[in-house]
């Protein structure tokens, strides 16, 4: 077994339409909140985000992006994801589809990834070769970022912390700004010069 099956998936739907609470919890909305705030580009044009769950975060990024192009492998998450972005009026920014992060990505290109609470379905093999794969496929310059959950889940095929050191292995990435605590770990990376974002921005730093 190289990831989690789709049955898990449709299991935890069919128990609640929202069943990590995605929509609810003051956890996620600050999680959201900085890993939004660590993004170093005011603004994108088109985001990849795998594993969207209900659209809470795809909503959120479609105030940063031109484009989102959002995943999922469970048809019962889509669904709450479209009624999600409709109530908000972005859902015409928004292209969901059915499939999991191991298939063949989208065409893009696509200037930020977003590996939200999704690595640690995978084995640490099986996430190495996607991120060999598709990264070099990205756009230039791209950013990379990825927030995941640390305490042990039953049944995950990874932690959060070794889903990090997976993402941070990949070629061509370089770390520009990371947040840890005792919950969370989130990590950004830059796919071009690793400038940070005073200096991309033009803010005097010496």
């Amino acid at each position: 077994m190289t990831r989690l099956p789709d049955e898990y998936f449709d299991q935890m739907y069919a128990h609640s339409v929202d069943p990590w609470e995605l929509g609810t919890r003051w956890y996620e909305q600050r999680k959201y909140a900085i890993t939004l705030a660590l993004l170093p580009l005011e603004h994108y044009r088109h985001a990849f985000e795998p594993g969207c769950s209900t659209g809470v975060l795809t909503g959120l990024l479609t105030e940063r992006c031109t484009r989102v192009t959002a995943t999922d492998v469970a048809a019962a998450a889509l669904d709450s994801a479209r009624r999600r972005l409709d109530d908000v009026g972005r859902r015409d920014q928004v292209t969901l589809l059915r499939q999991s992060v191991d298939e063949p990505w989208p065409p893009g290109p696509f200037d930020l990834l977003v590996l939200s609470e999704v690595g640690y379905y995978l084995t640490p093999d099986a996430l190495r070769d996607i991120l060999d794969r598709e990264c070099p496929r990205l756009a230039a310059g791209a950013t990379v970022i990825a927030a995941h959950w640390r305490h042990p889940v039953e049944g995950y095929l990874m932690s959060g912390d070794l889903v990090s050191d997976v993402v941070a292995a990949t070629t061509g990435l370089h770390v520009i700004g990371k947040y840890r605590d005792d919950d969370v770990a989130i990590d950004v990376f830059d796919m071009g010069d690793g400038a940070s974002v005073a200096a991309r921005t033009g803010v005097p730093i010496s």
